[in-house]
């Protein structure tokens, strides 16, 4: 990128330095600056996608205004990095061939000025691909879940997915709740002294623009204790379900009941309820503070074969009616917890990514 070529108006001279982006057409009308960062394009290209640009290219300039390569200038008042990506999607659209985290920087540039330009058909394809990151459904959210899995099983969401400090700051720049739960929900689970410690802005791509590798991102005082509240929250959750869901197990219904193998059921519980108290901590497999998880682990365990007896690998040998009578009571349970999640952090009911728009 030609970021570092400078460029001075025709005639007197600039107050400032202008520098010249690889966005910069031989052909073009005006020029834009924002900042230090000068971009040279059509303003029929801006007018036609935007009314904000048509009424603000409609405004007389001085007879005297000092030109830039030609042409005249508007200075934009936005983050050039933010600028640059509005721009590349206007003339050559903004695809994502496949998901990973990097496209968060062009996603919240183009949304953020989409929004501010009235630019609709960009800033409804941002929200659609913000939507598949931060769903609004449970089986969405499994989905991403599923998407952050490799086929080793080991979970790494940010390869794929931005980290959720980023997406709540743009969330509640832009009034985005709907994507709130799902955000903080996805914070929650880490460590108390990760949600603290924050995480890097992306890396800007002009060095006017401060820290080159990216500014520190944390959250408000009042944003890190609705994090702190959820977490707790969701941990409580677990206490709760095993107390609700494993205390009376098995039921009357067991197949097993008045049998010397009703011991079977007992055991299988028990080890299930184990398991559980390990996983409220994140010790089994790194996600504190999931039930979500949790609970879909505890189901999976039903159909493992790969326990041990102390003497040869096994799966818990459950009835077939308490194993269903479990399976339904970890559904509901699920359901329940995504429900809940807006309530543990604090926040409103949110709207529909059609709302929205």
């Amino acid at each position: 990128m030609d970021c570092d070529s400078p460029c001075s108006p025709h005639g007197n001279a600039s107050p400032k330095a202008l520098i010249r982006s690889d966005i910069w057409f031989a052909d073009g009308n005006i020029v834009l600056i924002a900042d230090s960062a000068a971009f040279k394009v059509h303003h029929g290209q801006l007018e036609r996608h935007s009314e904000v640009f048509r009424d603000l290219f409609s405004v007389p300039q001085p007879v005297d205004q000092n030109l830039v390569d030609g042409c005249p200038s508007v200075e934009l008042y936005d983050r050039p990095t933010d600028l640059y990506h509005l721009l590349i999607a206007l003339y050559d659209g903004i695809y994502f061939q496949k998901h990973t985290a990097a496209d968060f920087v062009a996603i919240s540039a183009v949304l953020r000025l989409s929004t501010k330009y009235f630019i609709e058909h960009l800033r409804e394809r941002c929200i659609a691909r913000l939507a598949i990151d931060w769903p609004t459904s449970l089986h969405e959210w499994d989905r991403r879940e599923h998407d952050g899995t490799d086929r080793e099983g080991r979970y790494n969401p940010r390869e794929i997915f931005p980290h959720p400090i980023l997406m709540l700051q743009l969330a509640y720049e832009l009034n985005l709740d709907t994507f709130l739960p799902s955000a903080f929900y996805d914070l929650s689970r880490y460590g108390p002294s990760k949600i603290l410690n924050g995480t890097r802005s992306p890396p800007p791509i002009f060095f006017t623009e401060g820290d080159p590798e990216g500014q520190l991102a944390r959250l408000s005082d009042d944003h890190l204790y609705a994090a702190f509240l959820g977490r707790e929250a969701a941990q409580l959750y677990i206490h709760t379900f095993l107390e609700s869901a494993l205390r009376d197990r098995p039921s009357t219904n067991c197949a097993n009941v008045g049998k010397l193998s009703a011991v079977h059921c007992v055991e299988s519980f028990y080890f299930i309820h184990l398991n559980v108290l390990r996983s409220v901590g994140g010790i089994a497999c790194g996600r504190d503070a999931d039930p979500l998880y949790t609970l879909l682990q505890a189901a999976e365990m039903l159909e493992r074969t790969d326990f041990s007896d102390g003497v040869k690998t096994c799966g818990l040998r459950m009835c077939s009616v308490c194993k269903t009578e479990f399976v339904d009571a970890v559904k509901k349970a699920r359901l329940e917890v995504w429900e809940l999640i807006p309530e543990w952090f604090g926040l409103r009911e949110p709207r529909s990514v059609e709302d929205m728009n």
